[in-house]
């Protein structure tokens, strides 16, 4: 977990047969595709004279089968001319568009035999969409012809090529990270819950140098996470929260007291929506309640394996949120960890309660820089901003700025939405400190459930709350061909480590 093909290999020269010869399309042909289209007797030419729609524009492909005696059997056009407007993510949609003509054609052994006739940053993008778009997720089947069309290897010839893999190996760790993520939020929930979730983070993230600590259900009730254990108390599989220490690689002694930059993720491995219980459509994805959760974890292996030198603390609450005669009720008034009474009136709105308490602890033990949290909050949120952009939610410009640029960069869109007194005072309960849902039924609920977090944060605290409940999950694409987990978030929280290394 996970597996991804094919195998990239860089080379100056091709040892072995290759059934498809990859050229990259400028405009115009290059000096080795016009080499390949004289050896061919000009067929390259001819194809491209024949398919006038074709004219190397970003993410085009053209595949020309080639005479039984030739070198290979096919050669496969992709075009990589910048369009005038270039937005984020294209090449990386180009390469995933490799992905799909490769298969189409059922292509085993590829190679790219002009890479060095593109920059670097372009070739690493194209490079992570061809691992993302190879992404599959098959470990619950016991027969998949899918495989049979799966490209094996993919060699890029380069009169560099030690120097070009290095250029593109923060690609191979991103597409390993997000697909790790995938994999996580695609686990069905009779394998993936609070406990097997906490041992599968310890198991994958602690050999590579992240310190975990996982608090079970006794701990959490004798540290009086009263809102965390009351969402999952009416499962068999009761809470666990996971705390992750990314201490930063090579950092001086004295830089490893400086504060860490925080995240929280919500990690509902499954939500029916306790007693107000969800209708059949609503439960049918609520598998990927957890996505906040898996795109911390993901994260945190990615900032491992590329060894960033920040000091970084991660934590996920995780819960299922069940039904039973011992489930949390409409009107109980439960106590948070930080010692806030919070009074539940709808069990549906249980992600906040979960989150709340991990927030309250990792300010308390760690005292963050500054906070974000990511979670599948609001079907509301959806209404606003659909399944493109997630909603983001902050007390400060300064880092509401930082995030905004990590998504213009990295193609994961975000749109700023409101936060203020206004959503709170709609949650001020007659019988407890706080109450769990608006008195503003049906309006704002995105907005209200942000101004809820926002109460348990420190004054002072720079904090950011990302609400992905409408792009965590995504119909097939070329970088993502299985249609569900879609791995948001990776990308922007690592380019904001990045710009932000401490």
């Amino acid at each position: 977990m996970p597996i991804l093909t094919p195998n990239i290999r860089f080379s100056n020269s091709l040892t072995t047969k290759h059934d498809t010869a990859i050229l990259l399309v400028n405009g115009v042909l290059s000096e080795i595709s016009k080499a390949k289209d004289k050896e061919n007797g000009g067929i390259l030419t001819h194809q491209i004279t024949s398919h006038p729609d074709f004219k190397g524009e970003c993410g085009q492909t053209l595949v020309i089968t080639l005479p039984p005696k030739a070198e290979y059997i096919r050669i496969l056009l992709l075009g990589v001319a910048k369009p005038k407007k270039m937005k984020a993510g294209q090449f990386e949609t180009a390469g995933g568009n490799l992905c799909v003509a490769l298969s189409s054609v059922s292509a085993k052994k590829a190679a790219i035999l002009n890479g060095n006739e593109v920059d670097s940053e372009t070739l690493s993008a194209l490079l992570l969409g061809i691992r993302l778009g190879s992404y599959s997720f098959d470990v619950y089947k016991t027969k998949n012809a899918s495989k049979q069309k799966r490209l094996e290897s993919l060699t890029l010839i380069s009169p560099t090529p030690k120097k070009l893999e290095k250029e593109t190996e923060k690609g191979e760790l991103l597409a390993d990270s997000i697909a790790f993520t995938r994999d996580l939020v695609n686990t069905p929930p009779n394998k993936l819950y609070p406990k097997s979730f906490a041992d599968l983070i310890k198991e994958s993230l602690a050999p590579l140098g992240v310190k975990i600590h996982i608090f079970d259900d006794k701990a959490l009730t004798k540290m009086g996470m009263g809102c965390l254990m009351s969402v999952g108390q009416a499962s068999e599989h009761l809470p666990r929260l996971v705390v992750m220490q990314w201490n930063g690689a090579g950092m001086p002694v004295k830089s490893k007291n400086q504060k860490p930059i925080g995240f929280v993720g919500k990690g509902i491995t499954f939500d029916s929506g306790g007693l107000n219980v969800k209708s059949y459509e609503g439960m049918m994805s609520m598998k990927m309640d957890m996505a906040g959760a898996a795109a911390v974890v993901g994260l945190m292996r990615l900032l491992a394996k590329r060894k960033c030198k920040a000091s970084v603390v991660a934590a996920v609450a995780l819960a299922e949120n069940s039904i039973s005669d011992e489930a949390m009720r409409p009107s109980d008034i439960i106590t948070s960890y930080s010692g806030k009474t919070v009074e539940v009136l709808n069990t549906d709105a249980e992600g906040r309660l979960i989150l709340c308490d991990a927030i309250s602890y990792i300010q308390e033990k760690y005292d963050p820089e500054l906070l974000i949290d990511i979670a599948t909050l609001t079907g509301a949120v959806i209404n606003a901003l659909g399944t493109s952009y997630a909603g983001l939610f902050t007390n400060s410009d300064d880092l509401g700025d930082q995030l905004e640029n990590a998504g213009r960069v990295t193609g994961e869109k975000v749109w700023r939405l409101p936060v203020d007194d206004d959503f709170r005072k709609e949650m001020n309960s007659d019988f407890a400190d706080i109450k769990n849902i608006s008195a503003n039924k049906g309006s704002g609920g995105s907005c209200s459930a942000a101004a809820f977090l926002e109460d348990f944060i420190d004054e002072g605290r720079a904090w950011a709350h990302l609400d992905i409940a409408g792009v965590a999950m995504t119909k097939s694409t070329s970088t993502c061909p299985v249609a569900f987990a879609s791995g948001f978030g990776v990308k922007r929280l690592n380019k904001f480590v990045e710009d932000n290394p401490g």
